[in-house]
């Protein structure tokens, strides 16, 4: 079972910072990356930056078209307006049929704001203890999302298909 998590930092540089702890517990065994991506807000940008974080994760990853798929729908969707509200809503439908609900959307929408940044992180087998405490001096907030077997399935199913 796959883990979507997204750690959330008060500062625009926070995420990338963190991503040398998270490669230190992948090397210690202590995580499994899967995929990832990083958004980064500085103060002054009317939207957020994004970058995947493919050369982290090989083998096995989603890829670009997942991630931005999702943090389109969290970050730039909402900014389009009514123009989109139809579309909006069928793609967030889909998100909700691979396990990523329209809660924790929104929740990942209110709390990643200018000034802040997250890292996204498709993970298993994490010792949860461990990585909690690693995160601890970083100033983070977990916001997290459980996927069974069965939504990891159709998630690589939707977003993998002809790689």
């Amino acid at each position: 079972m796959a883990t979507l998590t997204v750690w959330r930092f008060p500062t625009a540089a926070g995420a990338d910072e963190a991503l040398e702890t998270l490669k230190k517990l992948q090397r210690q065994e202590l995580i499994t990356l899967q995929d990832g991506a990083v958004v980064s807000w500085p103060g002054e940008a009317g939207r957020p930056r994004t970058r995947h974080l493919g050369d982290l994760t090989g083998m096995g990853a989603l890829g670009g078209a997942f991630w931005g798929f999702l943090l389109g729908m969290i970050f730039f969707v909402p900014v389009l307006g009514a123009a989109m509200g139809a579309a909006g809503g069928a793609l967030g439908g889909h998100l909700a049929h691979v396990g990523i609900d329209e809660d924790f959307v929104r929740q990942v929408r209110r709390k990643v704001t200018p000034g802040s940044s997250a890292l996204f992180v498709l993970s298993s087998e994490a010792v949860l203890d461990r990585v909690r405490s690693a995160f601890e001096g970083l100033h983070a907030e977990l916001i997290e999302t459980n996927l069974s077997a069965e939504e990891e399935a159709r998630l690589r199913e939707a977003f993998t298909e002809g790689r």
